[in-house]
């Protein structure tokens, strides 16, 4: 084809002690303030983007999971 394609990152895999932490947090609150953000990434091993990506698709699971009853 003659395009160069933008190699996409890796998959993140967590460990079940970051998905414990991350479920945990999630339970108490759905939305994280970037210093929370920040704090809980720092604590985990994390990127800030990875946390903040994880909540929204956390987010978007949990609203499905509603709109099926």
């Amino acid at each position: 084809n003659g395009r160069a394609r933008k190699a996409r990152k890796p998959r993140t895999i967590y460990s079940s002690l970051q998905l414990q932490a991350l479920n945990q947090r999630f339970q108490q609150t759905q939305y994280l303030a970037l210093p929370e953000r920040a704090e809980l990434a720092a604590r985990l091993g994390l990127t800030q983007t990875q946390v903040k990506i994880w909540f929204q698709n956390k987010r978007s699971k949990y609203k499905k999971i509603l709109k099926q009853g």
